[in-house]
């Protein structure tokens, strides 16, 4: 055995002993392995100054704020966090949490505090700084969940406060936004009737309504719409004033997540349904050897009903975790009808729940994905899924930028986007859809860095995964362009493979982790199974 076939041999044993441990971390966090969020942290220091972590939280907080006074990601995507941050941080400076001599739940009286009264101030007041400055000029703002309702609930809690400060102006509301629907929202949770369940995830935006809504009920883990912030907003003052007892479910679950994260929180916990999908669908496509618990697989099954299945307790059923569960379990040779995602048709394409306003090209790749690959296996329920195959093919095709890349709702990055609907038309899109692919892994191609990485705004390893799954797992992928491009890409995932930028939409940017950590270790396979079938003889 040469020393080549002996690293070659050696490198596939580590990749399969990275994914085993993977897939074990899943059962052993059946939560979810999610980022921290500003947003969501912010919401808390507002929120519950009585919860565990107050400290830590503030700390967090100013520590995560960027030199121009921001938090946050370019192109917009830094509004909702720094809008966030700044009015906690604002909660805490005009609540007095840090002053000398306060006491009660909300004090701070830890030993050498890493934040002085007048890093707060200064943290505020440059806060309000870029805000007033982004707010009162020309605004992109990116497609995130519930936007419209964040940014005025931020912006009028932020000008009750700055009125007992001194010389300082209210922030502006973006022209093209009202309060006109958050005083619906609010009125609609005061009265008691039921809430939909896309809405409770961002709860907090009711303010004062949310306290107790009698029309709301925390899901049997203690969460509501598996968001620590909206689960504080429906507990309300009623923490810090003792009116709950401790052992409260809604308080418990937060007390878990904070002692599980040391005091910041990440915007969306539990997400289980969806990490599991997620992660296995990566490495089974790749052709990664997992051994994958059978009771993890039960579960998966057992999650999907008939109206799909949600990511996590205390939120909708939706078409993207549906349609990758489905495919996860078809890879796993547990095929599942797929049927339930029919109640998210809307004409030619699917939405990500009913009435979603905006498309997501990515969860119809998805169910492009469920949909093919169930028939490939059950191949007698061609019939019922053909017509809609070939709609959504088409459909997807229609929506690719005349660079040959897609962008999508549910990511920052085009690379996600693009390896969503890539693969998928490579898979189960047929002949018309070879141009669609062909132009994808050229414009792959076209956006390398000159480092070797892949990324909207800098190199990332979860970007240069994506990157080269398109080039490695899409027809022509022997094309020594691409193996050339994917090798060095390979080196530069490889020495990177632990640092993860937040890049997917939630209420602000947010990485689930075990989710890219997958797609890097797929992404390794696909290099080194290459380089291996490159130098067999012909």
């Amino acid at each position: 055995m040469s020393v080549g076939e002996a690293a070659d041999i050696t490198a596939g044993t580590d990749i399969a002993a990275e994914a085993g441990e993977l897939v074990t971390s899943l059962m052993l966090r059946p939560w979810g392995q999610v980022s921290t969020s500003v947003y969501e942290t912010g919401r808390l220091v507002s929120l519950a100054p009585w919860l565990t972590g107050h400290r830590e939280r503030i700390d967090y907080l100013i520590r995560t704020q960027r030199q121009d006074g921001a938090w946050g990601a370019p192109d917009g995507y830094g509004v909702v966090p720094t809008l966030s941050a700044t009015e906690g941080l604002l909660a805490a400076l005009t609540r007095g949490d840090l002053d000398a001599g306060r006491t009660g739940p909300a004090a701070l009286t830890r030993a050498d505090p890493e934040t002085d009264r007048a890093s707060l101030v200064g943290a505020v007041e440059r806060g309000l700084r870029v805000l007033t400055a982004w707010l009162g000029g020309p605004l992109d703002l990116p497609d995130m969940p519930a936007i419209e309702h964040i940014v005025p609930s931020l912006v009028a809690r932020i000008n009750q406060r700055v009125e007992d400060l001194p010389g300082q102006a209210p922030i502006p509301l973006p022209a093209a936004m009202s309060y006109d629907a958050l005083h619906v929202v609010r009125s609609r949770v005061r009265s008691g009737k039921e809430v939909p369940e896309k809405l409770l995830h961002a709860l907090e935006i009711a303010s004062d309504a949310a306290a107790g809504a009698p029309g709301i009920r925390p899901t049997p883990i203690g969460s509501v719409g598996a968001s620590p912030a909206a689960t504080a907003a429906w507990l309300g003052e009623h923490g810090e004033r003792g009116e709950r007892d401790t052992h409260d479910p809604a308080r418990g679950h937060l007390e878990a997540v904070v002692r599980l994260y040391g005091g910041p929180v990440p915007v969306g916990l539990p997400i289980t349904v969806f990490e599991r999908g997620w992660v296995l669908s990566w490495l089974l496509r790749a052709g990664v050897e997992i051994e994958v618990p059978p009771e993890m697989v039960a579960d998966i099954r057992t999650a999907i009903g008939p109206a799909g299945t949600p990511a996590g307790p205390g939120l909708p059923a939706d078409a993207d975790t549906t349609s990758v569960a489905l495919y996860a379990l078809a890879l796993l040779d547990a095929p599942y009808e797929p049927d339930s995602l029919w109640g998210f048709r809307a004409g030619t394409h699917f939405s990500t729940w009913p009435g979603e306003q905006g498309v997501s090209v990515s969860v119809n790749a998805h169910i492009l994905d469920a949909f093919g690959e169930y028939v490939r296996r059950v191949p007698a329920a061609a019939p019922r899924y053909e017509a809609a195959i070939g709609e959504l093919a088409g459909w997807i095709r229609e929506r690719q930028q005349p660079d040959g890349s897609w962008t999508d709702r549910w990511h920052a990055s085009p690379y996600y986007a693009t390896v969503s609907c890539a693969l998928a038309l490579d898979a189960f899109g047929g002949e018309s859809a070879r141009e669609a692919v062909r132009a994808a892994a050229e414009w792959t191609l076209r956006t390398q860095r000159p480092d070797g990485s892949w990324g909207r705004w800098e190199g990332t390893a979860e970007e240069t995964a994506y990157a080269i799954q398109i080039l490695l797992l899409t027809s022509g992928h022997a094309d020594p362009r691409r193996l050339e491009a994917a090798d060095r890409g390979h080196a530069h995932l490889s020495g990177r493979a632990g640092e993860h930028p937040p890049l997917w939409h939630d209420k602000d940017l947010y990485v689930p982790t075990a989710v890219a950590r997958a797609a890097v270790i797929a992404s390794s396979h696909l290099v080194r199974r290459a380089r291996a079938q490159a130098v067999q003889p012909r």
